[in-house]
């Protein structure tokens, strides 16, 4: 986390804007900061399951997730990237508690350090051990749904413009 923070506070270093043409074709929506945030309990629900239910599945996720995490901040390190894709929230002619919380994301979370999406890479594993489990594998509500929130918590790192397109494929990149 130490790494992280002084990565997104130093103003010093030049960074490469992270933008492809798909990234024009998805419209902001804060709907979707819904599913962004329960990434939140989405993996760390997974991380005490597997710490209580298996710790040989707990060491393989959370080496999953160092792993992949010590990799993005490496790449943060010797690549600084970031986008400009957020919207101007004050001009969208909303406000309501979906808006108001982007916009406390946005305050907290800089537009630099965006590829790959630790976000979306979580998901992807997170799903991954969910349905790697003998457990929850094998129940086809419990994977389905992981998949779906998986996805759409992919999906939202787009929709609410904390990352481009480019950013969530290079996770899925990594992640498989």
């Amino acid at each position: 986390m130490t790494w992280f923070l002084a990565l997104e506070s130093s103003t010093s270093r030049k960074h490469t804007s992270i933008h492809i043409k798909l990234d024009n074709y998805i419209p902001f929506n804060e709907w979707f900061v819904i599913p962004y945030l329960l990434w939140f309990a989405y993996v760390a629900i997974t991380v005490v399951y597997f710490l209580f239910k298996s710790k040989e599945e707990f060491y393989s996720y959370t080496a999953f997730l160092f792993v992949g995490m010590t990799i993005c901040l490496i790449i943060y390190t010797l690549w600084p990237n970031m986008q400009n894709l957020r919207p101007d929230l004050s001009s969208l002619g909303k406000d309501n508690i979906l808006i108001r919380l982007i916009s406390n994301i946005y305050a907290a979370d800089t537009p630099t350090n965006v590829c790959p999406s630790i976000h979306a890479y979580n998901s992807i594993g997170t799903h991954i051990a969910i349905s790697k489990n003998s457990k929850l594998g094998s129940n086809k509500l419990i994977k389905f749904s992981s998949f779906v929130l998986c996805v759409s918590i992919c999906l939202s790192t787009m929709f609410i413009k904390q990352h481009s397109a480019f950013d969530t494929l290079c996770s899925i990149a990594l992640a498989i």
